[in-house]
């Protein structure tokens, strides 16, 4: 009998498509994520970043407040930490660290995952 493998992440991921952009000393990339937890994200990109990539990223997460869907720019810095060229060579997926998080911000990344993946 095969079970599920335990979630061994200390912060759950969440695979949900988030605006998101990724801002160098001479460039701005925008997209989306793939997945996302409180201290990093995936996503598919269509420029080549050299692993250790230091970036500004901001979110913009879509929260519900009073019936209403608003969007919360959340901003952070982090840092690539994995590179995977995709089979047609001109698209790549990155994972990134957010190595520098406000806690006002931590919070609301947090409190955003827990509401989509249904957890109290």
């Amino acid at each position: 009998m095969n079970y599920p493998a335990k979630e061994r992440r200390q912060f759950p991921r969440l695979s949900k498509n988030v605006p998101i952009k990724l801002c160098g000393d001479d460039y701005d990339v925008v997209t989306e994520t793939k997945n996302l937890s409180c201290i990093g994200a995936y996503c598919q990109v269509d420029k080549y970043f050299e692993p250790m990539t230091k970036l500004d990223i901001h979110l913009l997460l879509p929260l519900k407040k009073k019936e209403k869907i608003v969007t919360k720019k959340v901003s952070c810095r982090g840092v690539v930490v994995r590179v995977e060229s995709q089979p047609a060579g001109e698209n790549f997926k990155i994972a990134i660290f957010f190595n520098e998080i406000q806690k006002k911000d931590s919070k609301i990344l947090s409190g955003f995952i827990d509401a989509v993946s249904g957890k109290p």
